[in-house]
């Protein structure tokens, strides 16, 4: 099963995601604690990111945290996103104080 680099531009940080695997689980595997993960399923918009490079396949996303505007320009649900390539991101939405806190 092919693995891509996933590298959050807000801390520097990489981690392998797989293309089975959504954004959001690889995200866990950082270790954070207190990572909100929401519904897990598109419709809460707590794991919103930005994805600056790369390519991805997304599945369905509530248009009450993700508009069609928002969708063209890579504002996507982490929860709903697995890997097609190496891909740099921006953690936009909820869990953003805690994936991007620095102690």
């Amino acid at each position: 099963m092919p693995r891509h680099a996933i590298r959050i531009l807000d801390t520097g940080e990489t981690y392998a995601c797989d293309t089975q695997r959504n954004l959001l689980s690889g995200m866990e595997a950082l270790g954070r604690r207190g990572i909100p993960v929401g519904c897990r399923n598109g419709g809460c918009g707590i794991c919103k990111v930005q994805v600056m490079s790369g390519d991805y396949a997304k599945g369905l996303m509530s248009r009450a945290h993700v508009s069609e505007d928002d969708e063209r320009a890579g504002r996507v649900l982490a929860c709903r996103v697995q890997p097609c390539s190496d891909l740099e991101l921006q953690v936009i939405g909820a869990m953003r104080k805690s994936v991007c806190r620095t102690a």
